[in-house]
């Protein structure tokens, strides 16, 4: 059975897309589903499906670039631009401890609490947080896990206070630091923090199952995406951006090679992390990825085997069998192995 075969054997209940590029040709671009199930939308290769935590890839590089322009250093502690906000936040966190997962400050999704993912999550109302500045409320109030710098802990508020540092240092909002730093130098131009209260058709929803019926997660996920998650993307935008990156497009190739270089080991995944990025156990494949109520995102990368495969679900759990596939097909299995 070929690949294209093994993956839609797979797609009963999957909404979604897919896609696959080797040596600068796409071997299997497809779509899957409906984009909007109240209206019947089918889902197009070229539907934006929003990529959750997927972004802090994106959010680490534009932490980067200011890195790089001296804007802010690896060693810039939050607390010299938080002042007196999240007091709670150790004042030795640096910018590298929070890139690399390893800042030890509380979570306000705390993933190593089990939950299932398809709660209300949040205690403020979804629309009112459409900012940067608007997530300190939310932010504060969780104690210090452990001290900087000691063990590696997955932090969403990490990267929400990486988007802060990176907005209030620049004096550029977040949303358009990413765009103007990342998304515009990789090409990206149908990726976005788009609103869920106002999508444009070329959009995907994403749906939870409540009481028997799928419906929309608009009221489980902030307004807009930040720093932590929530972009909208296309597959042909994640392979323009992994493209971008070795191209040394967005960022300089010696930074590319700091960031990409594991930093912690992380059994419980089966990964390494280095910073802002996922690195495969024992290869240089690096990949992002993404869950959320309605959201399900895996793109991965083998800058030696040019090889570049992106799912993404609009379901909590839609993408993974199929990520699943297109690794063991893909790495475990490729020749260089």
């Amino acid at each position: 059975m070929d690949l294209a075969a093994e993956v839609a054997a797979l797609t009963d209940e999957f909404s979604g897309v897919v896609r696959v590029d080797r040596a600068g040709s796409t071997v299997l671009d497809a779509a899957f589903g409906l984009a909007d199930r109240r209206h019947g939308v089918p889902m197009t290769v070229g539907s934006q499906v929003a990529m959750a935590s997927g972004n802090k890839g994106m959010t680490a590089l534009a932490a980067m670039s200011l890195v790089e322009d001296g804007t802010l250093s690896l060693g810039t502690t939050a607390r010299s631009l938080l002042g007196d906000d999240l007091p709670l936040v150790a004042d030795d966190v640096t910018v590298e401890h929070l890139l690399a997962h390893r800042s030890g400050i509380g979570d306000y999704l705390d993933e190593d609490v089990e939950s299932d993912i398809d709660d209300y999550a949040l205690r403020v109302p979804m629309q009112e947080l459409a900012t940067t500045e608007q997530f300190v409320t939310v932010l504060d109030g969780f104690p210090t896990k452990f001290p900087a710098g000691e063990r590696f802990s997955y932090c969403n508020s990490g990267f929400m206070v990486l988007a802060l540092l990176a907005e209030r240092a620049s004096g550029t909002g977040f949303h358009d630091l990413v765009d103007e730093r990342v998304l515009r130098p990789a090409g990206m131009l149908d990726s976005g923090f788009l609103r869920s209260d106002d999508l444009p058709g070329t959009a995907a929803v994403g749906y939870v199952r409540m009481d028997g019926h799928w419906r929309t997660n608009v009221f489980h996920l902030p307004v807009r995406g930040n720093g932590d998650g929530g972009l909208y993307t296309t597959t042909a935008d994640m392979h323009r951006f992994w493209v971008a990156l070795f191209a040394g497009a967005i960022v300089s190739p010696e930074t590319v090679a700091l960031m990409t270089t594991p930093r912690s080991d992380v059994p419980a995944e089966g990964q390494r992390y280095g910073l802002g990025f996922w690195v495969h156990a024992s290869r240089d494949v690096l990949g992002l990825s993404g869950y959320d109520a309605g959201v399900s995102f895996r793109s991965f990368h083998d800058p030696v085997e040019r090889l570049t495969a992106t799912v993404a679900g609009t379901t909590s759990a839609g993408a993974w069998p199929i990520a699943r596939l297109l690794e063991e097909r893909l790495v475990t299995t490729s020749p260089a192995a």
